[in-house]
């Protein structure tokens, strides 16, 4: 085995692996002097890069300033002995939409400021919205991005949007914040969301999210359709099978979703 050399090894990882290492050693939220303390970094340092790892969704930080790792860094470290293939239990799922509805059935999962789709149920019809597998779109043009932004709240939408600068896509497009924020807020409060032609001119969505054992948001699901056959009747019928992947991930039914940090 060969050793690794002091200098080659990449200080800010290890600065971050020490803090995770301080953070889990606590059963309750921990102050950031208590963690400067426990890992000897200055208070400076131990905070910029707990907020990094906040960005990353590694850590939380509740409203009192104190840190405490994220259920998504639990759901990871956990995910091994769980074997649940989330797209496994979505598929059947999306085929019976797909019959219902005639249309395209999205499954899609958030990667830093974007959503990838990593699964699909296409109909067998000439006219149909076409999803690319691994192909991107950002989060605040598409029905489950805002949800996922809203999940995060206003602060977590404002940085969104001065990370991003909200590129417009069409006329339709949020490209202001304090729009943004109203509608994404609004979706995450009425359990579904509505892409109004706001990618792509001539196409609708209706998306939902899904959650795992923790509450953590794991993916979203969504119908693509030309926008002049989209109908506000599969709303129930999307958001049941929601709930239905849901609680096969583990998700306890009435249990208010954690938000992620922001």
């Amino acid at each position: 085995m060969t050793r690794v050399k002091p200098e080659s090894r990449i200080q800010v990882i290890d600065r971050a692996a020490t803090l995770l290492d301080a953070i889990s050693r606590y059963t309750m939220p921990v102050t950031l002097k208590a963690l400067s303390a426990d890992t000897n970094l200055a208070p400076s340092t131990a905070f910029r890069i707990l907020h990094s790892l906040i960005d990353n969704h590694f850590v939380d930080r509740d409203n009192s300033g104190k840190y405490q790792l994220s259920g998504r860094l639990i759901r990871l470290s956990n995910y091994q002995s769980q074997h649940v293939d989330f797209r496994k239990v979505a598929l059947p799922y999306m085929e019976k939409l797909r019959d219902k509805f005639g249309e395209t059935i999205n499954l899609t999962t958030r990667e830093g400021d974007v959503i990838i789709y990593v699964e699909k149920a296409i109909p067998n019809r000439m006219m149909h919205v076409q999803q690319i597998i691994g192909s991107r779109a950002p989060l605040h043009v598409t029905g489950v991005g805002k949800m996922m932004l809203g999940m995060e709240g206003s602060e977590g939408i404002s940085g969104y949007a001065h990370r991003t600068n909200l590129p417009t896509y069409t006329r339709k497009t949020f490209s202001e914040i304090e729009s943004l924020e109203r509608e994404c807020m609004h979706c995450v409060e009425q359990g579904f969301a509505y892409d109004n032609e706001e990618a792509e001119i001539g196409v609708g969505c209706i998306g939902v999210l899904l959650y795992d054992r923790y509450g953590e948001v794991v993916a979203g699901l969504s119908v693509s359709a030309p926008i002049d056959r989209r109908k506000d009747e599969w709303v129930k019928h999307l958001v049941k099978a929601g709930k239905s992947i849901s609680i096969e991930l583990g998700f306890v039914k009435n249990q208010p979703p954690i938000k992620e940090a922001s």
